[in-house]
C-alpha cells in the first residue's frame, strides 16, 4: 500500500517492516498490509511470532504459527522469527531494535467494530513505548491497489509540524496529495484553527517540494472526536499519520488521550510516529 509511510528526509520508513503474527484474521490483515508496503518499497519483511518464556511447547506453537504465515505469503520472500518475551508488544519492540526494523505493523484487537481499530494489550504497549513507527490495521481492512492520499492529524505544536514535514516528503515521492486535518471540537475557536492550518501549508510545501495545490486543508467540526472524524471525507486509499505526544521521550511513541480517540475512530490505517529529537 505505501512506500509513502513518512520517514526522515534521508530514509523512507518501510525499508524493513516487522509484522507481529498470530493465527487469526486480524493478523492476516496486518500481514497483508505489511506485504503491500514492502511490495512498493522493495523493503525487507520480517514476520514474528512471540511466545512467553517457561511454557512447555510454546516455541513449537510459535513455529507452527510462522508456518501458517508463510503459507499466507505463498512463497513471497520474508524472514520468520520466533521471539521469546513476557509480552507480545515488548517482544516486538525488542525484536525491531535487534533486527533494525523501522516499522512495526499490527492488526486490530479481536472483537472491534469492522473498519475501525480496537486497541488491545499489544497496541497499548507499542503506542506508549515503541522506538519505531507503528502502523495499525483496521478490522476487516484490505489494502487498496494504490495509496490515494496521506492525511496528517494536525494540531499546532512542534511534533505535528515534524509529522507534516515527513508526510510531505512521502507525498512528494509518491505523487499523492497531502491533507492536513484538524478537528474542531465543541466551542473551539475555528478561525484560530484555520489560521494554524494555513500556516502549516508553507511548511509542507517547503519540506516536500510540493505544489501548494497538492496540499489540502480541512477543518472537521464535531461534538467529539468520533463525530468530527465522521464529518471528514475519507478515500479508500487513505493513510492517517499521527504524531506522538510532547510527553513522549525522544525517539519513542507515546499517544495522548485525544490521539488515542482519533486512532480508535479512524476509518483507515493509522501510522504513529515516534517523537523526533527537536
Amino acid at each position: 500500500m505505501t512506500a509513502g509511510l513518512p520517514g526522515m528526509p534521508s530514509r523512507m520508513i518501510g525499508a524493513h517492516v516487522l509484522v507481529g503474527y498470530v493465527p487469526d484474521q486480524q493478523a492476516d490483515e496486518a500481514l497483508a498490509l505489511a506485504r503491500a508496503i514492502v511490495a512498493l518499497t522493495g523493503g525487507r519483511l520480517t514476520v514474528a511470532a512471540v511466545h512467553p518464556p517457561g511454557r512447555v511447547g510454546a516455541a513449537g506453537e510459535a513455529a507452527d504459527t510462522l508456518r501458517r504465515a508463510a503459507a499466507v505469503l505463498d512463497g513471497e520472500p520474508a524472514d520468520f522469527v520466533v521471539q521469546e518475551s513476557r509480552g507480545v508488544g515488548r517482544g516486538l519492540s525488542v525484536l525491531a531494535g535487534k533486527a533494525g526494523a523501522d516499522l512495526i505493523v499490527i492488526g486490530s484487537a479481536g472483537g472491534g467494530a469492522r473498519g475501525q481499530i480496537a486497541v488491545g494489550a499489544v497496541a497499548d504497549h507499542l503506542l506508549h513505548a515503541s522506538s519505531e513507527a507503528v502502523l495499525l490495521t483496521p478490522s476487516g481492512h484490505r489494502p487498496p491497489e494504490r495509496l490515494e492520499r496521506i492525511t496528517v492529524g494536525y494540531v499546532h505544536r512542534p511534533q505535528c509540524d515534524e509529522a507534516v514535514e515527513r508526510a510531505a516528503i512521502a507525498a512528494d515521492r509518491l505523487g499523492v496529495p497531502l491533507r492536513l486535518l484538524t478537528l474542531a471540537l465543541d466551542d473551539a475557536d475555528r478561525d484560530a484553527l484555520r489560521d494554524d492550518l494555513a500556516l502549516a501549508v508553507p511548511l509542507a510545501v517547503e519540506a516536500g517540494g510540493l505544489d501548494p495545490d497538492a496540499v489540502q486543508t480541512e477543518l472537521a467540526p464535531g461534538r467529539d472526536v468520533a463525530a468530527a472524524l465522521a464529518a471528514a471525507e475519507w478515500l479508500d486509499g487513505e493513510l492517517l499519520v499521527c504524531a506522538s505526544s510532547e510527553d513522549a521521550a525522544v525517539h519513542r511513541v507515546f499517544l495522548g488521550e485525544t490521539a488515542l480517540k482519533v486512532l480508535r475512530a479512524a476509518p483507515c490505517p493509522v501510522a504513529v510516529l515516534p517523537r523526533g529529537p527537536g
